[in-house]
């Protein structure tokens, strides 16, 4: 079985198991897959093809497929962030797929880009550009003490998009 037809297999059962569809349009969804499949050989995991990401896993954690906004964007605009996931209105009439506002706080985007820097890590094609002049040393970093994922932001999720652990679950981490 080739890369794009285990991430392929992956979506679907993800889809089913949690009520989503998978985008109708059949050219973007071939795209979007194509996109993941890229980003799994450039990086090594599989983030979403229509955000930048920064090559650090840690700081991307919240944006691998099925990403970590995606629930969310679905209850309210009956899409994900890239259309990959859909509620059933939008799976029924295509022509609802359209552009929604971004979730991901710029704080990570940021802190995604300095973390890169100190490491030295030469970023590929979808390189991650900071959003504001903010210091990123004040963004605490949360690790879930279930299976250990990890994202930067002002709290912690209100649920692991790994492990599905509350919020409670987390703790401050720091890298010693």
């Amino acid at each position: 079985m080739t890369i794009k037809q285990t991430i392929i297999k992956k979506m679907e059962q993800n889809a089913k198991e949690n009520g989503y569809y998978l985008c109708p349009d059949q050219q973007l969804f071939y795209d979007l897959i194509d996109g993941i499949v890229t980003n799994t050989n450039r990086y090594g995991y599989g983030s979403c093809p229509c955000r930048a990401a920064s090559g650090v896993k840690n700081y991307d954690v919240d944006i691998i497929c099925p990403c970590e906004y995606r629930d969310a964007d679905v209850d309210e605009f009956g899409m994900c962030y890239c259309g990959l996931f859909v509620n059933e209105n939008v799976k029924k009439n295509p022509s609802l797929l359209g552009p929604i506002p971004e979730r991901r706080p710029s704080e990570i985007v940021d802190a995604a880009l300095t973390i890169s820097e100190k490491k030295g890590i030469t970023l590929g094609e979808n390189t991650i550009q900071p959003k504001s002049g903010k210091k990123t040393e004040s963004i605490p970093v949360w690790r879930c003490t279930v299976c250990g994922y990890l994202c930067a932001r002002e709290l912690p999720p209100p649920i692991c998009p790994i492990c599905k652990a509350k919020a409670e679950r987390f703790e401050s981490f720091t890298d010693s």
